[in-house]
C-alpha cells in the first residue's frame, strides 16, 4: 500500500514537472510573436520586469504598442496583478467615468505615507476633498496669481539669468537640469509656505540641505515600487538598514524643517496676510502641525520637479530643432514689438498667454516626455474597461501617459516627431482632449497647478531663449531616464551657455 502511495506521489510530481517544463518552453519559444507581457509559471512577468525596471517606461511602451487595444495585463510574484493601458477610452473610464472605483489604493498609500503623510497627493475621500477645495480656491484668487508672478520675476532676474550669464562668461559646462531644479524648488517653497530656501544663487545652506533631503526622500520612497519582492523594503525598514535607513534620516530632516516653519507661523498669533498656500490652511484652527506639514510636503513634491523635468526635456529637444527655436524667437519679437518692451523686461501674465507657439512647444514636450509618465490606481470592485479588458477587485490599473504620446492610433504616423505645429490652428493654440493628453492628469484629480506650470515654464523658456544659446552636449543621444515621481535625466543635462548675438536680440 505504501509503495502504491509512493508511486502515486512520484507520478503526480513528474506530471507537474512535465507540465511546468512544457509551459516554460512554450512561453519562451520565439517561433511565434508574443503580444503583451510575457508571463511565466509562478513568477509571472517578474523576469522581464527585473531585466527592464531601469527602463520601465520604454519597455512597457514597447509592449503596449504591440497590443491591439494598447492595453496589457501584468502580474508578478507577490500578488501584484493589474492592467497597464495607453487607451484614451480606458483612461477616461478610470479617471472620470468610474472615478470612485479607482482610488489611489492601500499599496500606494503604504509605500508613500512615511514621507507624504495625509497630504493631498495620497489622501482619499473627505480628507482629499477638503484639501482639494481649499487649494482650488487659493489657486484661482487674483492675489495668489500676483504672488506667483512676483516670485517668478524675482527668481528669474535676481538668480536664474545671472547664473546663466556667469556660466556664459566663464565658458563652463553646467548641468541645466540641476539649475532648473534649484529654481523650481525655491519657487514651490515660496508658493507653498512663503519660505525662500535660496538654493539657486543664494547662500541658503540650510535650504540646500533641505532640498537634498527632500530629493532623497522622494527618490527612495518611489523606489519602493520597483523592488523584486514587494515586502523587501519593509524588512529593511524594520532593521533600519540600507536605503530605508537613508530614507528615514531624509524624512526626519524634511519634517523637522517644515514643522519648525509652521510652528513659527502659528506662534505669531497675528492675522496672516501672506498669500501662500499654508496661510489658507492655517486659517482652520482644527488643523494640527502634522497635518499642515503633510499638506506643505505634498505640494512641494507635486511642484518641485514637474516643471524642471519638462523644461530639461524642452531644452534638449530644442537643441536639435533649430527651426522651432527660430519660430519661438519670432513670436517673442512680435510680442515685444507690439507692447513696446525691451529685452530684459519681464513678461506680463497677458503677454505670456499670447505665446501660442511657445505654449504649443511646451505641450509637445509634455506629450513626448510627460513629467509624471505613469499614474497608478487600485480597483475597488470588479470592472470591465471600455476595450473589454477585465479588471479584478484589488488589482492595480496604470494609465501610461508616456506610452500614449507614442501611439500612432492617437497621434498618427509622425507621433515620434517633435512637432509643435500639431497643436496650432491658424496660429492659435488648440488644446487636445485631456484623455488623449493626460500630462496633467484628468478628471476630478486633474492638476490644480496646470495653468501656473505653463506660466512658469513659458516665463523661464522665454527668458533663456531670447538671451542665450544653449549648446547641449551630445544632443543626438537621448539622455537615460530616471523614473522617480517624475521623469528626469539620470546624469543631468550638460550644456554650454552662450550669449545670443542676433542683432535684433541685443541685451
Amino acid at each position: 500500500m505504501e509503495m502504491l502511495f509512493s508511486v502515486g506521489q512520484s507520478f503526480v510530481f513528474f506530471s507537474l514537472l512535465s507540465l511546468y517544463l512544457c509551459l516554460f518552453f512554450f512561453m519562451t519559444s520565439n517561433k511565434r510573436p508574443f503580444v503583451g507581457f510575457k508571463h511565466y509559471p509562478f513568477v509571472g512577468a517578474l523576469p522581464g520586469f527585473l531585466r527592464n525596471r531601469h527602463r520601465f517606461v520604454d519597455w512597457s511602451t514597447e509592449i503596449l504598442k504591440q497590443c491591439p487595444n494598447n492595453t496589457a495585463t501584468f502580474h508578478r510574484l507577490g500578488k501584484i496583478h493589474g492592467v497597464i493601458t495607453a487607451n484614451p477610452a480606458n483612461v477616461e473610464h478610470i479617471l472620470k467615468t468610474n472615478f470612485e472605483n479607482y482610488p489611489k489604493g492601500q499599496r500606494f498609500v503604504t509605500l508613500l505615507e512615511d514621507f507624504l503623510g495625509r497630504g493631498i497627493f495620497i489622501s482619499e475621500g473627505e480628507l482629499w476633498k477638503v484639501q482639494r477645495k481649499t487649494s482650488s480656491y487659493e489657486f484661482n484668487t487674483k492675489s495668489f496669481r500676483n504672488f506667483v508672478m512676483h516670485d517668478i520675476r524675482f527668481e528669474t532676474l535676481s538668480r536664474f539669468v545671472p547664473t546663466l550669464a556667469k556660466a556664459s562668461k566663464n565658458g563652463q559646462l553646467v548641468d541645466l537640469q540641476d539649475i532648473l531644479q534649484r529654481y523650481t524648488f525655491d519657487n514651490i517653497c515660496k508658493v507653498a509656505f512663503n519660505f525662500d530656501p535660496a538654493c539657486l544663487g543664494g547662500d541658503g545652506t540650510a535650504g540646500s540641505e533641505f532640498m537634498r533631503a527632500f530629493e532623497d526622500a522622494a527618490t527612495l520612497s518611489s523606489g519602493r515600487f520597483y523592488y523584486a519582492f514587494k515586502r523587501m523594503w519593509s524588512i529593511k525598514k524594520k532593521f533600519n538598514i540600507g536605503s530605508e535607513r537613508k530614507l528615514k534620516n531624509s524624512i526626519e530632516i524634511v519634517h523637522e524643517f517644515v514643522n519648525n516653519i509652521i510652528r513659527s507661523r502659528l506662534e505669531e498669533k497675528s492675522e496672516n496676510t501672506d498669500e501662500d498656500l499654508l496661510s489658507r490652511f492655517i486659517g482652520n484652527s482644527e488643523n494640527s502641525t502634522e497635518f499642515l506639514r503633510d499638506i506643505v510636503v505634498s505640494f512641494i513634491q507635486a511642484g518641485r520637479e514637474t516643471t524642471s523635468s519638462a523644461l530639461s526635456w524642452f531644452f534638449w529637444l530644442l537643441a536639435s530643432h533649430p527651426k522651432v527655436e527660430q519660430n519661438i524667437l519670432k513670436e517673442l519679437e512680435s510680442i515685444r514689438a507690439r507692447n513696446g518692451r525691451n529685452i530684459g523686461d519681464t513678461y506680463s501674465l497677458d503677454e505670456l498667454r499670447d505665446m501660442h507657439y511657445l505654449h504649443a512647444a511646451m505641450s509637445e514636450t509634455l506629450r513626448l516626455y510627460p513629467s509624471v509618465p505613469v499614474d497608478t490606481k487600485a480597483c475597488q470592485s470588479d470592472d470591465m474597461l471600455p476595450d473589454g479588458t477585465y479588471v479584478g477587485k484589488k488589482r492595480f490599473v496604470m494609465c501610461h501617459a508616456y506610452a500614449m504620446g507614442r501611439m500612432e492610433s492617437i497621434w498618427g504616423q509622425n507621433c515620434i516627431e517633435f512637432l509643435p505645429e500639431r497643436w496650432l490652428e491658424n496660429g492659435t493654440y488648440r488644446p487636445e482632449h485631456v484623455f488623449r493628453f493626460p500630462a496633467f492628469h484628468a478628471g476630478p484629480r486633474m492638476c490644480l497647478g496646470k495653468d501656473m506650470a505653463y506660466i512658469l515654464m513659458k516665463s523661464i523658456a522665454a527668458s533663456v531663449i531670447e538671451r542665450f544659446v544653449i549648446d547641449v552636449q551630445d544632443e543626438d543621444t537621448c539622455p537615460e531616464k530616471v523614473l522617480s515621481f517624475t521623469l528626469t535625466m539620470k546624469d543631468g543635462l550638460h550644456v554650454r551657455v552662450k550669449e545670443r548675438r542676433n542683432p535684433s536680440l541685443i541685451l
